[in-house]
């Protein structure tokens, strides 16, 4: 085996609007700055490669308990294009930022969590070893990536025939899709609730979804970066109705070549009218005409397993076509590895009971 050259030459910190530049919304300065609305601290850092160029990297991290904090990497760190592309030189590129980190994070930082963005359509990538494994997966590792440069009527023949029929279903019975922005919060948030009880999931306070609009809202007249993507980031509400009756509805963030559906719910009445198939056709056809490249689903099971507590999500989602895709999920690098692991226990036990709560839904 060819021995790793090490590609890093520098991390310094920037200002966070920098971060900007990254592709992901989740590596973003706009993303670490709503995250710190919510008691994260968000750092802005300049990666620099040598002669393969330099990218952002966007860092947040949060108090676990008194005297001991983890950073968290979300879908980063991004790599030069022209990065070497296996497994072994991306996994050391991974220890190499993180040992570089380490100076330039509180000491009390127990360990720092990627979420790694590079994904396989097969196997995910694989992660070795002094990088080990997270208790729970922070982003979904496994999603479904639409191509939307195709015409609407080729987008439309690479989905399932049912998935096709329900969009049409939808449209024939009356369904009608409005999109409402932040004014239809209070019902969305309504639906959100009635969706959780029914499937046995978390979801976050009323106020985190107000300030998600508003701060997408304030942040475009806001940062003054010129590589900010300034008026280049959207956030839309879509709802589903039928004769006065609140059918469903999903928030999607539009950004550069990028539409992500963030979140979806439904009401428990006229499940039959497949309402949420035409929602998701109605964001994919704003997406094109906004210019976007792909719609990311953002987030299946990482197969179709009959049993997994997700299932039906994995048959909804996927039968929009598109590309499976695996990333590695979240892998952690312990600068206090005891810290580490009683934190990981402790996640590994919450994720259990969660997956037990939904199996007892489904």
């Amino acid at each position: 085996m060819a021995q790793y050259v090490s590609r890093l030459v520098n991390i310094v910190p920037v200002e966070l609007s920098f971060c900007n530049t990254a592709q992901s919304f989740l590596q973003s300065g706009f993303w670490g700055s709503f995250k710190a609305r919510f008691g994260w601290n968000a750092r802005g850092f300049l990666v620099d490669w040598g002669e393969l160029g330099q990218t952002p990297l966007m860092v947040i991290r949060r108090r676990l308990v008194p005297g001991c904090s983890f950073a968290y990497i979300p879908w980063g760190p991004e790599l030069p294009e022209n990065f070497p592309a296996g497994d072994d030189e991306r996994n050391q590129a991974l220890v190499d930022i993180a040992d570089n980190l380490h100076h330039l994070l509180p000491q009390d930082t127990a360990f720092v969590r990627f979420d790694i963005p590079w994904f396989s359509t097969d196997a995910p990538p694989a992660i070795h070893k002094p990088l080990r494994r997270a208790g729970a997966d922070v982003q979904p590792p496994d999603t479904a990536l639409i191509d939307l440069t195709a015409d609407e009527n080729a987008i439309l023949s690479g989905m399932k025939s049912k998935t096709r029929y329900n969009i049409k279903l939808a449209a024939k019975k009356g369904v009608v899709v409005k999109r409402v922005d932040e004014e239809g919060l209070p019902a969305f948030y309504s639906l959100l609730k009635t969706t959780a009880k029914r499937d046995g999931m978390a979801i976050h306070g009323v106020n985190y979804y107000e300030t998600l609009f508003s701060h997408c809202e304030n942040y475009l007249d806001a940062s003054g970066h010129p590589d900010n993507r300034r008026g280049d980031l959207e956030l839309g509400l879509y709802l589903a109705e039928h004769e006065g009756d609140l059918l469903a509805g999903i928030v999607t963030l539009f950004r550069g070549k990028d539409a992500v559906y963030l979140y979806g719910a439904s009401a428990d009445c006229k499940r039959n009218l497949m309402a949420p198939y035409l929602l998701q056709w109605a964001a994919m056809s704003y997406a094109k005409s906004r210019g976007c490249a792909v719609y990311d689903l953002f987030g299946i099971p990482p197969n179709e397993d009959p049993k997994h507590p997700m299932s039906g999500l994995y048959r909804f989602k996927t039968g929009f076509g598109g590309t499976v895709v695996h990333r590695p999920g979240s892998w952690d690098y312990a600068y206090k590895p005891l810290f580490r692991t009683l934190f990981v226990a402790a996640e590994t036990a919450r994720r259990k009971a969660r997956s037990l709560r939904k199996l007892r839904k489904k």
